[in-house]
Protein backbone atom coordinates (compact mmCIF):
# COMPACT_ATOMS: atom_id res chain seq x y z
CA UNK A 1 0.00 0.00 0.00
CA UNK A 2 1.64 3.29 -1.03
CA UNK A 3 1.88 6.04 1.54
CA UNK A 4 -0.67 8.78 1.14
CA UNK A 5 0.71 11.20 3.71
CA UNK A 6 2.88 13.90 2.18
CA UNK A 7 4.24 15.63 5.30
CA UNK A 8 3.92 15.77 9.08
CA UNK A 9 3.78 19.02 11.07
CA UNK A 10 3.46 19.92 14.74
CA UNK A 11 1.29 22.85 15.83
CA UNK A 12 2.93 26.09 16.93
CA UNK A 13 1.29 26.55 20.32
CA UNK A 14 3.06 29.87 20.95
CA UNK A 15 0.77 31.81 18.62
CA UNK A 16 -2.74 33.10 19.05
CA UNK A 17 -4.91 34.44 16.29
CA UNK A 18 -8.29 35.44 17.64
CA UNK A 19 -10.75 36.53 14.97
CA UNK A 20 -14.37 37.73 15.25
CA UNK A 21 -17.03 35.02 15.58
CA UNK A 22 -20.50 35.94 14.33
CA UNK A 23 -23.41 34.49 16.31
CA UNK A 24 -25.84 34.27 13.38
CA UNK A 25 -25.62 31.95 10.40
CA UNK A 26 -24.43 33.52 7.17
CA UNK A 27 -27.11 33.57 4.50
CA UNK A 28 -26.20 32.77 0.93
CA UNK A 29 -28.78 35.30 -0.30
CA UNK A 30 -29.22 39.02 0.38
CA UNK A 31 -26.37 40.46 2.52
CA UNK A 32 -27.08 42.06 5.88
CA UNK A 33 -24.98 44.23 8.20
CA UNK A 34 -22.97 41.92 10.44
CA UNK A 35 -21.29 44.18 13.01
CA UNK A 36 -24.28 43.92 15.38
CA UNK A 37 -23.95 40.13 15.54
CA UNK A 38 -20.38 39.62 16.73
CA UNK A 39 -20.45 37.06 19.53
CA UNK A 40 -16.79 37.19 20.51
CA UNK A 41 -13.45 36.12 19.21
CA UNK A 42 -12.43 32.66 18.08
CA UNK A 43 -8.90 31.25 18.12
CA UNK A 44 -8.82 28.27 15.77
CA UNK A 45 -5.95 26.72 17.74
CA UNK A 46 -8.23 26.52 20.79
CA UNK A 47 -11.26 25.45 18.75
CA UNK A 48 -9.64 22.72 16.64
CA UNK A 49 -6.95 21.38 18.99
CA UNK A 50 -8.31 19.69 22.13
CA UNK A 51 -5.05 18.07 23.29
CA UNK A 52 -2.18 20.35 22.19
CA UNK A 53 0.65 18.11 23.40
CA UNK A 54 -0.82 15.13 21.54
CA UNK A 55 -1.77 16.87 18.28
CA UNK A 56 0.01 17.00 14.94
CA UNK A 57 -0.89 17.83 11.34
CA UNK A 58 -0.39 15.80 8.18
CA UNK A 59 -0.71 16.81 4.53
CA UNK A 60 -2.57 14.31 2.34
CA UNK A 61 -0.97 13.10 -0.89
CA UNK A 62 -3.37 10.43 -2.21
CA UNK A 63 -7.03 10.16 -3.17
CA UNK A 64 -8.13 7.03 -1.29
CA UNK A 65 -10.34 9.06 1.09
CA UNK A 66 -12.05 11.52 -1.28
CA UNK A 67 -15.55 10.15 -0.63
CA UNK A 68 -15.25 11.21 3.00
CA UNK A 69 -14.10 14.72 2.07
CA UNK A 70 -10.33 14.20 2.39
CA UNK A 71 -8.55 15.31 -0.78
CA UNK A 72 -4.91 15.52 -1.96
CA UNK A 73 -3.28 18.60 -0.45
CA UNK A 74 -5.66 18.78 2.53
CA UNK A 75 -4.22 19.17 6.01
CA UNK A 76 -5.54 16.78 8.65
CA UNK A 77 -5.55 17.55 12.36
CA UNK A 78 -4.62 14.36 14.21
CA UNK A 79 -5.03 13.76 17.94
CA UNK A 80 -3.01 10.98 19.57
CA UNK A 81 -4.93 11.35 22.86
CA UNK A 82 -8.17 10.07 21.32
CA UNK A 83 -8.50 6.31 21.39
CA UNK A 84 -9.07 4.73 18.01
CA UNK A 85 -12.35 2.88 17.61
CA UNK A 86 -14.49 1.29 14.94
CA UNK A 87 -15.40 3.74 12.14
CA UNK A 88 -12.87 6.42 13.18
CA UNK A 89 -10.58 7.89 10.52
CA UNK A 90 -7.00 7.27 11.62
CA UNK A 91 -3.41 7.83 10.63
CA UNK A 92 -1.70 4.45 10.66
CA UNK A 93 1.68 2.97 9.84
CA UNK A 94 1.32 -0.21 7.79
CA UNK A 95 4.56 -2.06 7.05
CA UNK A 96 6.49 1.19 7.31
CA UNK A 97 4.14 3.35 5.19
CA UNK A 98 1.92 6.12 6.57
CA UNK A 99 -1.70 6.09 5.47
CA UNK A 100 -5.05 7.65 6.34
CA UNK A 101 -8.00 5.24 6.39
CA UNK A 102 -11.20 4.46 8.27
CA UNK A 103 -10.64 1.67 10.79
CA UNK A 104 -13.25 -1.08 10.90
CA UNK A 105 -13.58 -3.95 13.32
CA UNK A 106 -15.52 -6.75 11.62
CA UNK A 107 -15.99 -10.12 13.31
CA UNK A 108 -12.90 -9.63 15.46
CA UNK A 109 -10.69 -8.60 12.54
CA UNK A 110 -9.20 -5.18 11.81
CA UNK A 111 -9.61 -3.59 8.39
CA UNK A 112 -8.38 -0.28 7.01
CA UNK A 113 -11.07 0.97 4.69
CA UNK A 114 -10.55 3.47 1.88
CA UNK A 115 -13.32 5.93 1.03
CA UNK A 116 -12.88 5.62 -2.73
CA UNK A 117 -14.30 2.74 -4.78
CA UNK A 118 -11.04 2.50 -6.75
CA UNK A 119 -9.20 1.14 -3.67
CA UNK A 120 -9.63 -2.11 -1.79
CA UNK A 121 -9.83 -2.58 1.99
CA UNK A 122 -6.73 -3.89 3.72
CA UNK A 123 -7.04 -6.57 6.39
CA UNK A 124 -4.54 -6.28 9.23
CA UNK A 125 -3.25 -9.69 10.31
CA UNK A 126 -0.51 -11.04 12.58
CA UNK A 127 2.18 -10.60 9.92
CA UNK A 128 1.31 -6.93 9.31
CA UNK A 129 3.53 -4.37 11.01
CA UNK A 130 0.73 -2.04 12.13
CA UNK A 131 0.46 0.95 14.46
CA UNK A 132 -2.14 3.69 14.83
CA UNK A 133 -0.56 7.13 15.20
CA UNK A 134 -3.76 9.03 15.97
CA UNK A 135 -7.37 9.85 15.17
CA UNK A 136 -8.21 12.48 12.55
CA UNK A 137 -10.40 15.16 14.14
CA UNK A 138 -10.63 17.83 11.42
CA UNK A 139 -9.84 18.46 7.78
CA UNK A 140 -8.52 21.78 6.50
CA UNK A 141 -9.72 21.84 2.93
CA UNK A 142 -9.30 24.75 0.51
CA UNK A 143 -12.19 25.64 -1.77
Amino acid sequence: MPANIDAIYYPDRTTECERPLFMVPVEAGFPSPAEDYIEGELDLNKHLIKHPAATFFVRVAGDSMVDTGIHPGDILIVDRAIESADKKVVIAVVNGDLTVKRIRMIKGKIFLMPENKNYKPMQIDEETNFEIWGVVTNVIHPL
